[in-house]
């Protein structure tokens, strides 16, 4: 996610780090070419031009623009709920962790393990969501119990059945009543649907023949622009092509890195920061000494 201070207007139009233009550099190029070629054509030969009119491409870019905003309205949704998610995970790793550290039995082992499960869960979810390897939940595991939760398909969902497994045990033992237990099952209820709502989001995007066709009939116009433009505007067509080339390139592109709100894009959200901040809230909890630090922007970028 980009984090960085407010800058001036005059600062904003020549800022790269953030924008969408990297990205769309080719395309953009790719117009700039085609229409310096139609303002040549035009000059040498004006006649095979002369009648082609604007008047379509307008109509034709309103109708583009509309379809575009509510496309990209739709990614961004997609994009909060993911944060609204995460968020309300933040806020369920933290009262379990602190219920945990007030009412379980006066085991510090035992406090210690069920917290650590809870920073263990934060990382294994981030991990399936990025399709990376849970290489940091295991460390917040011990070893033989890890060895289990790695042969299941979604380690997440086996290191909350750990805690459920642990939590029943206490119960059966009698050394967890069962208010308390029913209070710690629903704190888990709640990560479970915490879950299953980042899976659909990452599993259920947004139909492909609604992007296709917003892509290219945004390519068909841009490519098609010059054409109608290069008969009123004469040599400032490019000029004009490229401008609306980055506003619908650039809102396309924009859509697609929204789509996808757990992936690694610059716009994509801070799941390592989310999750670093469990850490830190968990081990206060626990009252280490040694804790680590939050995650800040790297070139404006937040990880």
């Amino acid at each position: 996610m980009i984090v960085r201070p407010r800058p001036s207007s005059f600062s904003l139009l020549f800022i790269l780090r953030g924008s969408i233009l990297p990205m769309i550099a080719p395309r953009l190029l790719s117009v700039l070419v085609l229409s310096a070629a139609v303002v040549w054509l035009h000059k040498i030969a004006p006649h095979y031009l002369h009648d082609v009119t604007p008047a379509p491409f307008t109509l034709l870019g309103l109708a583009l623009s509309i379809f575009l905003g509510f496309r990209n309205n739709a990614c961004y949704e997609r994009w909060w709920e993911g944060r609204k998610q995460w968020g309300q995970l933040v806020a369920e790793t933290r009262g379990l962790v602190r219920e945990f550290m007030t009412l379980l039995p006066d085991d510090p082992e035992l406090r210690r393990r069920c917290a650590h499960r809870v920073v263990a869960f934060a990382h294994a979810l981030r991990s399936q969501l990025r399709g990376d390897e849970d290489r940091q939940a295991r460390d917040w595991l011990p070893h033989d119990e890890w060895t289990r939760i790695a042969q299941n398909r979604s380690s997440s969902d086996a290191i909350l059945l750990a805690q459920a497994e642990e939590l029943g045990r206490l119960l059966r033992k009698g050394e967890l009543s069962d208010i308390l237990y029913q209070l710690f099952s629903q704190r888990l209820l709640a990560m479970t649907q915490i879950q299953a709502a980042c899976e659909r989001l990452r599993s259920t995007p947004t139909p492909f023949t609604y992007t296709l066709l917003l892509h290219r009939t945004a390519w068909l116009f841009c490519l098609l622009l010059p054409f109608g433009m290069v008969s009123t505007l004469g040599m400032a067509t490019p000029i004009l092509t490229m401008l609306l080339a980055y506003a619908f390139f650039g809102l396309d592109a924009l859509g697609e890195e929204l789509e996808e709100p757990f992936g690694r894009s610059q716009n994509a959200l801070p799941l390592d920061a989310m999750v670093r901040s469990i850490e830190i809230a968990t081990g206060e909890a626990l009252g280490e000494p040694n804790l680590p630090a939050p995650l800040q922007p790297q070139r404006f970028v937040l990880l």
